[in-house]
């Protein structure tokens, strides 16, 4: 296994192996599970990959998310991202999936809304664009390295509430439904969460978070903005641009990500699938109270 620098100090490509070597082999998982937790960004190119070869590979790195109501792909572990009709056809720009493609244009981390969080989440890309529509990355581990030591004393343990509709609602205030919302209630994170493996800290924030605990309303927005464009400039960011067969693993306790905009008469299909935290991958530090 080869590993090539992509992000201004983190995110690799990786050569020599396949999703289905990961998969297959407890030496190759053990090495790449390895580059994940020093890098947070996997690359993987010229894969032939099929649901069920995604599915195998995310499976070594621990149990999978099923898709969220409301969602394309509810109920499975595919959570497919699209802009195509079940004709065929191009979705409009009002459509709910062209909506969901835009609130993903926001800077985030999968599945902070949820009561089980995300270690990480596995793209692959099945049809992309002609142009546009590329996913950028960056460290939030290197963004919490970059604070000031009393900046950091005073967020370690700071207490943020983080909401699906919080990114939606950005959008349009009617994106989700009241069923959605439901299965989806605000969950409580420290603002930190710190890798067992080599312990460092990396900040835990993104579109999803919207308060922290005894602050106001606009004092919490105003510091979460500020940490958020602090974290993703454009030096601190990495931009990939994809081509057919091309796989990205990205580690959520350490990231953010976002996708770009691309022509609404351009095609692009990406599937995701998300593996769960476990309190092995540092789930216990992060809840409140802890």
């Amino acid at each position: 296994m080869q590993l090539s620098a992509l992000g201004p100090d983190f995110g690799v490509e990786v050569r020599g192996i396949g999703l289905i070597d990961v998969a297959g082999s407890d030496g190759v998982y053990r090495a790449t599970r390895a580059a994940l937790e020093e890098h947070s960004v996997l690359l993987f190119r010229n894969q032939d990959v099929t649901d069920d070869v995604q599915a195998a590979f995310s499976r070594a790195f621990g149990p999978l998310e099923r898709v969220k109501i409301g969602s394309v792909g509810a109920g499975t572990f595919y959570s497919r991202l699209h802009n195509i009709a079940a004709d065929g056809t191009l979705v409009p720009e009002t459509h709910q999936q062209a909506l969901t493609a835009r609130a993903n244009q926001l800077w985030h981390t999968d599945s902070s809304f949820k009561a089980t969080p995300a270690l990480a989440s596995v793209l692959s890309a099945r049809i992309v664009p002609d142009h546009g529509g590329e996913t950028e990355f960056t460290s939030t581990r290197q963004a919490w390295s970059r604070l000031l030591p009393a900046m950091q004393v005073r967020l370690r343990d700071a207490i943020v509430s983080h909401a699906y509709a919080n990114s939606r609602d950005q959008i349009d205030p009617g994106l989700m439904t009241p069923a959605e919302r439901a299965v989806v209630p605000p969950v409580r994170w420290r603002m930190t969460w710190r890798n067992p493996v080599n312990n460092q800290v990396a900040l835990y924030i993104a579109s999803h978070a919207y308060a922290i605990e005894g602050m106001s309303e606009s004092e919490s927005k105003t510091l979460l903005a500020e940490l958020i464009a602090n974290a993703t400039r454009p030096e601190f960011t990495f931009r990939h641009q994809w081509r057919p067969g091309d796989v990205i693993m990205w580690d959520n306790r350490a990231t953010m990500h976002r996708g770009r905009s691309w022509a609404h008469d351009q095609a692009r299909s990406m599937v995701r699938t998300t593996i769960s935290a476990v309190d092995a991958d540092g789930l216990t530090d992060l809840r409140p109270g802890a």
